[in-house]
């Protein structure tokens, strides 16, 4: 599955930022869907994973509480909706489909196709 990342930018600390990943090329419903980041001299880490249905979702600690990342089948897309943002959220957002179970998704060399990434700034 190919997969398109985007609706990074430049906010102030506090703020709201949502990205957007849209896939295509196989049937997306049978992926688990998932976002990493990678902040500059970082390993990439998992910050949100949903189920095939949307029905489950799983977070990191950092993010819990102010991210929600959501799916429409539907149209393909998944959604990571981040609030009250920090500048230590200050990465490049990945996007990620794997095959697996939901908890699988928080380990990258599960992920079987990775987005192009989308550039995320917070300013203090």
């Amino acid at each position: 599955v190919q997969l398109q990342a985007s609706g990074g930018g430049l906010v102030q600390a506090g703020d709201s930022l949502r990205l957007s990943c849209a896939a295509s090329g196989r049937t997306f419903s049978n992926y688990v869907m998932g976002w990493f980041r990678q902040a500059p001299g970082k390993e990439r880490e998992f910050v949100a994973g949903i189920s095939r249905s949307g029905g489950s979702t799983d977070y990191a600690d950092s993010v819990a509480g102010r991210f929600t990342i959501s799916r429409d089948n539907a149209k393909n897309t998944v959604f990571l909706q981040m609030n009250t943002l920090k500048p230590e959220d200050t990465a490049v957002y990945y996007c990620a489909a794997e095959v697996g179970p939901l908890w699988n998704m928080r380990y990258p060399p599960a992920v079987d196709s990775w987005g192009q990434g989308t550039q995320v700034t917070v300013s203090s």
